[in-house]
């Protein structure tokens, strides 16, 4: 491929480099020029122009990214159209994506033009989520380069659909342990069930005992068994797992590099896997048996070698329970935090209002609620809106703020929260999720909770309460809950993640009842404007 500027005489049919605007035409970059956009560039005094001429040789960009795409189509595996010279390759169902480490890194090394970027290596996906992309850097790439890459594409990417539909819990109590603990343990395990798909046939519970923990696992009917004790495993002789043995069963492995999630065993009863849960599977907090567990349900092979391999990149999350010391006040101070101003709800309950235009003052809510977040400590403020709302849009014209789209936000609060979650990058330690229909939370809410933060107290989950003690919004959510954030459904937003992870919940109390107010109707409204004498 050729590229630079070009005598408008050479230039038809080449592709033009940059978007351009002539007269009251605007050219797009990556288009082939014609006859009337050069004669048009001529009339306007233009001599030459910055294109790419393909040699006989070359692939054009879409041309060479549907090829490479199309190669890398396994089962599961759906090509999206190619657009710009990228392509991508888009999960159709649940399921764990394997990653052929080796081939992507030839495929990257064969030219610079071509770039195959994928999601980690035994990553979670959901259905229609995208798995990787191909993109052609430049507007063409050479077809020996393509021909090389196709040969290596086929099995790079392997998507692992749910194979396992049945799974059974055992759990067992020690003395003096709480109902709700067992209650905490069994929505857990559920939830992380649900996020493939898959629903718990049975759960069984039973005192801490060898000989009664034994019997359970024989007797489970899933295809998947799963224990989580009363108390933690802390040896390969211990309760647990001499009864997966006293079941008949094989302990293949105690303790992986994975923390938090060390206390893991693994083994098989009746040919069925057998996986022994972390104490810390009681919360939603992504932990090491996570990654086991989405690899059984997906029947993916996991021996000895693949859990020596998850120790690079082996988490690494704090524990509020053995924190490391921090530097005092100073390291809270440097802590940065972005807010997530939910505004993509659909106000059904306001008889044909949109909630978010309805005045505060002289300004609209929604123009409210991101100033209240702009005033605040925060350092960024995401706005999750629907993709063609110009009228909310347009009441944050001029507002330091990022407007996220979620094409999905009929769905409910989940999906504007994943939209939104896959702008915070690495250096972000927390996350605000607020509402955008609530007039009274001020840049004070948001400040009590960035103050409150801190996971070597176990506040790693900060929720706005009135002054009187009533739980409400905003909330605020640490790093260690980025991924269940990321992987939200439904209309229930962070509400699952609070409820099922008390053991780092912390209530911050806030001046008056703003946090508990929200307004949905238009009597709610009216009711609202009257007492403060709008």
């Amino acid at each position: 491929m050729r590229f630079g500027p070009t005598p408008l005489n050479d230039a038809e049919g080449a592709i033009l480099a940059h978007s351009m605007r002539i007269g009251t035409r605007h050219l797009r970059k990556g288009a082939p020029l014609r006859a009337e956009d050069i004669a048009e560039m001529a009339r306007a005094g233009l001599t030459e122009v910055v294109v790419a001429v393909l040699d006989h040789d070359d692939l054009g960009e879409n041309q060479a990214a549907a090829q490479l795409a199309a190669a890398a189509v396994s089962a599961g595996i759906e090509v999206s159209p190619p657009h710009a010279g990228r392509a991508n390759l888009i999960a159709q169902s649940a399921g764990v994506l394997e990653i052929d480490v080796e081939k992507v890194n030839a495929i990257n090394g064969i030219d610079p033009a071509i770039t195959l970027a994928t999601l980690p290596a035994f990553a979670r996906v959901d259905q229609g989520q995208m798995l990787a992309t191909l993109k052609i850097i430049p507007y063409a790439v050479g077809a020996v380069h393509v021909a090389k890459a196709e040969a290596l594409m086929a099995g790079a990417l392997k998507l692992h659909p749910v194979k396992i539909q049945t799974v059974s819990l055992v759990m067992s109590t020690v003395d003096g342990m709480k109902p709700s603990l067992l209650e905490k343990g069994r929505r857990a395990v559920e939830m992380r069930l649900a996020r493939l798909g898959v629903s718990l046939l049975e759960y069984t519970v039973v005192p801490h005992k060898t000989e009664a923990m034994a019997g359970a696992i024989a007797a489970a009917k899933g295809a998947l068994v799963l224990v989580l004790g009363g108390s933690a495993t802390s040896d390969i002789a211990d309760v647990a797992p001499e009864a997966v043995r006293q079941a008949g069963g094989v302990v293949l492995r105690f303790g992986i590099p994975v923390d938090p999630g060390n206390l893991l065993f693994i083994g098989t009863a009746d040919r069925r896997p057998v996986l022994g849960l972390p104490g810390c599977a009681r919360a939603l907090a992504l932990n090491g048996a996570d990654w086991v567990l989405e690899r059984l349900l997906c029947d993916v092979p996991v021996d000895e070698a693949a859990l020596l391999r998850m120790g690079v990149g082996g988490l690494l999350k704090e524990i509020p329970t053995r924190p490391q010391p921090r530097r005092g006040q100073s390291a809270r101070d440097t802590r940065k935090v972005a807010v997530i101003l939910l505004a993509a709800g659909l106000s059904r309950r306001m008889a044909g209002r949109d909630k978010l235009l309805e005045p505060v003052g002289e300004i609209p809510m929604i123009r409210h609620a991101a100033r209240a977040a702009l005033a605040s400590k925060a350092a960024t403020v995401f706005v999750a809106l629907p993709p063609r709302d110009n009228a909310r849009r347009a009441a944050l014209a001029d507002m330091a703020v990022t407007v996220v789209s979620a094409p999905d936000f009929a769905e409910g609060m989940g999906a504007s929260l994943r939209n939104a979650m896959a702008h915070i990058g690495p250096d972000y330690d927390a996350v605000i999720v607020a509402l955008a229909d609530m007039p009274e939370v001020t840049d004070a809410h948001f400040d009590a909770l960035i103050s409150a933060y801190d996971p070597t107290q176990q506040r790693e989950i900060c929720r706005a309460l009135t002054e009187d003690g009533v739980a409400g919004h905003p909330v605020l959510f640490g790093r260690r809950f980025f991924e269940n954030l990321a992987a939200a459904s439904g209309d229930s937003g962070g509400r699952d993640i609070v409820r099922t992870s008390g053991d780092f919940v912390f209530g911050v109390k806030t001046k008056g009842h703003g946090a508990a107010l929200d307004l949905d109707t238009p009597e709610a409204w009216a009711r609202w404007h009257s007492a403060e004498g709008l």
